[in-house]
């Protein structure tokens, strides 16, 4: 099952495997972001790890990740966008932010690879970083509270039924 996986991991890395998880995402490193929040919430609430180290690194790693696409939109914006004009994902987040706004930077974190292409959009289209802070660390606070939450009192079926339907 998933948690031995992520228990095997913990004995190996500690707690920065939950931290590396979420902060690779944009990297291409496929790591089911909700199936891992909701293995630590369940190993956190059977009290085999500590529920506060795990939240924290979750969190940290998904504001590292975001932050750091944020900033590689500002930095190289045109290349990137040049490179990226025909992918499907990328039209669809520039799509999304042109339609909704901030909006756009809320929901994005609850929909898997948009979280990770929205706020390198976010950073090409020239967004001010406080207005992207604000909007995208009070999202990412609020998915990773959800779904940490959800995995502590709903646990292993919530799992079973994410394992079925990851993409």
């Amino acid at each position: 099952m998933i948690s031995n996986t992520i228990l095997e991991l913990l004995n190996q890395y500690g707690y920065l495997i939950f931290y590396f998880a979420f902060s690779l995402g944009p990297f291409g490193i496929p790591i089911p972001n909700e199936i891992t929040i909701i293995s630590g919430a369940i190993l956190s609430h059977t009290g085999v790890i500590n529920c506060w180290i795990t939240y924290l690194c979750i969190l940290s790693g998904l504001l590292t990740a975001i932050t750091i696409a944020y900033f590689a939109g500002s930095l190289f914006g045109p290349k990137l966008k040049c490179r990226f004009q025909h992918n499907k994902q990328f039209i669809k987040a520039e799509r999304l932010l042109d339609q909704y706004g901030n909006w756009a930077m809320c929901v994005s974190l609850f929909i898997p690879i948009l979280r990770y292409v929205l706020p390198l959009v976010i950073g090409i289209s020239s967004v001010q970083f406080r207005k992207f802070a604000l909007v995208s660390y009070s999202s990412a606070l609020l998915w990773t509270i959800t779904y940490f939450i959800a995995g502590t009192y709903l646990g292993y079926p919530l799992l079973a039924a994410l394992h079925l339907f990851q993409f």
